[in-house]
């Protein structure tokens, strides 16, 4: 079992910036990989970075590259997911989650914990 728990989440303006972070629990954290992932009001969960176990491999979704970054500290059981040049479409909870499978993916089915969200939202 992991544990997961998010916080940094709030409300920014546009062209602002947020740390999100994630704090782990539990069995080891360094054997899964992590997740960020968001969701909107009446939208599904969607993908939004993953970094690999060791945090030398990372994966952003499109519409956030060259604006967040995904990082991790395994020796403090963190992950992180710096967001700069926040829009209104980045407005959504925010939650954090390890996979057991490889590099971790973009799909919700393949991530086994979960956190409970942090709500973002950025005025316009």
């Amino acid at each position: 079992q992991v544990q997961l728990v998010e916080s940094g989440g709030g409300l920014v303006q546009a062209g602002g910036s947020l740390r999100l972070s994630c704090a782990a629990s539990g069995r080891s954290f360094s054997l899964y990989a992590m997740g960020w992932f968001r969701q909107a009001p009446g939208k599904e969960r969607e993908f939004v970075a993953r970094i690999s176990r060791t945090g030398g491999r990372t994966y952003n979704e499109d519409s956030v590259k060259g604006r967040f970054t995904i990082s991790r500290d395994n020796a403090k059981n963190m992950v992180y997911l710096q967001m700069n040049s926040l829009k209104s479409e980045d407005t959504a909870v925010y939650y954090c989650a390890a996979s057991g499978y490889g590099l971790g993916g973009v799909r919700v089915h393949e991530y086994d914990y979960w956190g409970q969200g942090t709500q973002v939202t950025v005025s316009s």
